[in-house]
């Protein structure tokens, strides 16, 4: 999965539809599971991790065609002030950075990401969540959905990354403008955001529904629904 690239993804979804049945299999399988907690306070690698020193692509099999020129981003639902942004109204707002590591729910982790970006907070302090809002869903550009509790949305080191390691985030790995929170498995970081909607209730995205945990806490190894 890690490899597909947009070239070898079939006009009729083939390779897509490989990659989701792989991965919901690993989910009916318990794939990577140990069976231990740990305490991310004393324990900095989640349990049934292994780091890396590269960053793997993980996709659906579908690479849009996403740049600065045609990227918006709407945040919308239960909030007081939506917006809708293009990228030089994404850029001018402060820009942050942040040192994390990521912990891929396919066994991986990589230490010390340098991400730069816009801070979820700001975002939040923006677009004034109503006080019914207890949750965020993510939208991307390739159909995919993620779903945050809104506190883990706000979390200190949560951002929309525009920059990883001093470049401008890729395409493959979501760029111009990909979610980043660091404190849960990276399927909840979505790529290729392009809206993000606060609602009242809990809505699964799209590997919640497939058998992925709803939570997606690494150090409880929260991989799977049980």
């Amino acid at each position: 999965m890690a490899d597909e690239t947009e070239d070898e993804i079939g006009k009729d979804g083939t390779i897509r539809e490989k990659l989701v049945a792989t991965k919901e299999t690993w989910a009916r399988e318990g794939r990577g599971l140990t069976g231990t907690t740990a305490d991310p306070a004393r324990d900095r690698l989640p349990p049934g991790q292994r780091l890396v020193e590269d960053w793997p692509v993980l996709d659906l099999g579908i690479v849009p065609r996403v740049t600065t020129e045609n990227w918006t981003l709407t945040v919308d639902g239960l909030v007081e002030n939506p917006i809708a942004w293009r990228w030089e109204d994404f850029q001018a707002q402060p820009q942050k950075r942040f040192v994390s590591d990521i912990h891929c729910v396919t066994t991986w982790s990589r230490y010390d990401n340098h991400w730069e970006g816009v801070s979820t907070r700001h975002l939040l302090a923006i677009v004034k969540p109503k006080a019914d809002a207890r949750f965020v869903v993510c939208h991307s550009s390739d159909g995919y959905t993620t779903n945050l509790p809104l506190d883990a949305f706000a979390e200190e080191d949560a951002l929309l990354a525009t920059r990883w390691e001093g470049q401008p985030i890729s395409r493959d790995h979501g760029g111009p403008v990909r979610v980043v929170v660091p404190k849960l498995y990276f399927w909840k970081s979505a790529k290729w955001v392009k809206r993000l909607e606060l609602v009242a209730e809990d809505r699964r995205g799209y590997w919640e529904v497939r058998g992925y945990h709803n939570e997606a806490d690494p150090w409880k190894e929260e991989r799977y629904s049980e």
